[in-house]
């Protein structure tokens, strides 16, 4: 029987806050953990984050680590592993979640290999077997066009989830959970990296990944104009942000940060709504979990109707005005 025992998340701050990646961690840690029947923590990384960890327990936790030191301001992969591996030695999860994120990214692999296991990235559902108590992790392969379920008996098993894959728990303020702080005792003069430059990326208007109504235009649109005028006057209207397939952006009509994809942002608003984009397997990577899904397209075969909530069949041209036109008389009222 193992040893290892619990749910251990690795949560990501962002400008004095938990990053909403933290909660979808906790969210589906805490399904994890109740289903093996043991606890979750979280551990949370930096400096000056210890108010923080109340929040994390109000989203699922029943214990956090903190690790709070000037050293791990800045994210500092050789600082931030070490931590990791020395917590997760002697904390001895069963099973160690991330964010399929810069982060996450570059953390998984290399921690994975310092505790001698396997990390299987990118997972957009995760559970345990009824059975085995061994965790199924579910990721797309195939450019998107397949789910794969890999499952591995190595300990801790290790995962990155999806941003915009989990759902988290609603906050809960009268949840109750133990806050612990922990030294790794690290040699600052062993870090070899450090951070030169911050360079923020400026985005005007709601961020296409935090929006609640995303406004998608593809290939059809016919070239960058109706980008800067239909797409975004409805995109106002709505309170929402624009988003793009890839060829437009490829093709320079629309900022590449606008890419929504397998290989760009990975969105679940509330209202997706798809005009003139064929639903490539790429492209449907990245939105497929949209609450609401419309779709604009001629072509009534085009495989964005095979996950469209709603769908009109005809030219946007044609179709938008009177779309919005019916939207403006329905947040009008």
């Amino acid at each position: 029987m193992s040893e290892n025992k619990g749910v251990l998340i690795v949560g990501e701050l962002l400008e004095g806050k938990l990053a909403s990646i933290t909660g979808e961690l906790l969210g589906i840690g805490r399904k994890l953990a109740d289903s093996l029947g043991q606890n979750l923590s979280a551990v949370l990384i930096g400096s000056g984050v210890g108010d923080l960890a109340n929040e994390a327990v109000a989203l699922g936790a029943d214990k956090v680590y903190v690790i709070d030191n000037p050293m791990f301001k800045d994210y500092l992969t050789d600082a931030y592993v070490g931590a990791l591996e020395k917590l997760v030695k002697e904390t001895n999860p069963e099973i160690v979640l991330l964010g399929q994120t810069a982060t996450g990214r570059d953390l998984g692999p290399r921690l994975g290999f310092r505790l001698g296991t396997g990390v299987t990235l990118d997972c957009v559902a995760l559970a345990i077997d009824p059975e085995t108590k061994l965790m199924q992790k579910t990721k797309p392969v195939y450019g998107g066009n397949a789910l794969a379920m890999y499952v591995g008996e190595d300990r801790p098993q290790m995962a990155t989830i999806r941003v915009k894959s989990m759902e988290p728990l609603p906050k809960d303020a009268s949840r109750k959970g133990e806050v612990k702080a922990f030294d790794p005792a690290l040699d600052a003069s062993k870090v070899r990296g450090k951070m030169v430059n911050r360079v923020k990326e400026e985005v005007a208007g709601i961020k296409l990944e935090d929006a609640a109504v995303v406004i998608c235009g593809g290939r059809g649109m016919g070239g960058p104009d109706p980008f800067k005028t239909v797409l975004a006057d409805l995109a106002k209207m709505l309170n929402g942000a624009v988003g793009a397939t890839r060829p437009p952006c490829d093709s320079g009509w629309v900022p590449t940060i606008n890419q929504i994809g397998l290989t760009g942002k990975i969105v679940a608003p509330t209202l997706y709504i798809g005009i003139a984009l064929s639903g490539s397997s790429q492209h449907l990577a990245g939105m497929t979990g949209s609450k609401n899904i419309v779709a604009i397209n001629k072509d009534g075969e085009a495989n964005i109707f095979g996950v469209s909530h709603f769908g009109v069949v005809g030219d946007y041209k044609k179709v938008l005005p009177a779309f919005v036109a019916k939207c403006k008389e329905l947040v009008a009222k």
